[in-house]
């Protein structure tokens, strides 16, 4: 089976997906052996890994540059990458890019927003394409901060709209980031593909969190749904200031 089929096929069973992010090659590796189901080369790299305040200036070359590594430290899980900011405006472009992520590893692109031409385009040239609904992370700056969706009925109908015709395109998977509990499951409900929440209750196919967040490796930032499953800055920092103890008081030769 395609990913798309086995997508499908674990949320008939109803098996709950588990996804997470990784940028680089130990922790691919170490998220693979965990038995993760899916990876995902995220634009969130731009917060993560390159200390930008969100994820709108991360380029191509930087999601591929860091997608390779990633493949390196893969044997089984499917990997997937993020169709950064301003390389999916049409459809055209939308393919020319995701073959570029295609060509250095991924197993499927994700895009952001409701943009069924673009996904109908990749899905008929053979591409896995994971959809993206909700707050966009891509739209931060215009929408002046994270705001949770679908409160109104309106915005609710919408986005049932868009759910529904990004599935008609071919996607595989849908993302629902920080939308109303009720309505993602509503939307769950309503799709035979699998929707992977972030934010957004429990009642979606699956979950998917940024892996600094989870093990507490960046206490400095942590979105309030998350509940991080370790604290891994404070081994690190005490590791550190190990190491530098040890050097201080070594005698020299």
């Amino acid at each position: 089976m395609n990913l798309k089929e086995n997508l499908i096929s674990a949320k008939n069973r109803g098996y709950r997906q588990s996804w997470l992010t990784a940028y680089d090659y130990p922790s691919a590796r170490l998220l693979d052996e965990s038995g993760i189901d899916l990876i995902l080369v995220g634009d969130s790299l731009g917060m993560v890994v390159l200390g930008q305040k969100d994820t709108i200036d991360v380029t191509l070359d930087e999601i591929i540059h860091h997608l390779k590594a990633v493949r390196r430290g893969v044997t089984r899980a499917p990997v997937a990458a993020d169709l950064p900011f301003g390389t999916y405006a049409t459809p055209d472009q939308a393919l020319a890019s995701s073959i570029c992520l295609i060509d250095a590893g991924a197993d499927a692109v994700k895009l952001e927003g409701a943009l069924p031409e673009q996904a109908s385009l990749l899905t008929s040239r053979g591409i896995a394409v994971i959809g993206h609904l909700g707050m966009l992370p891509q739209q931060v700056r215009e929408e002046g901060g994270y705001h949770r969706k679908g409160k109104t009925e309106t915005e609710a109908e919408s986005l049932i709209r868009s759910a529904l015709d990004l599935q008609s395109a071919g996607c595989c998977a849908l993302v629902l980031e920080l939308v109303e509990v009720a309505l993602s499951k509503e939307i769950s409900m309503k799709l035979d593909i699998p929707t992977i929440g972030i934010g957004s209750g429990n009642s979606c196919d699956g979950q998917i969190l940024v892996t600094s967040d989870l093990i507490g490796l960046q206490p400095w930032f942590r979105p309030s749904f998350v509940k991080p499953k370790a604290d891994l800055a404070t081994p690190f920092r005490n590791a550190v200031k190990e190491f530098i103890s040890d050097v201080q008081t070594t005698p020299s030769p």
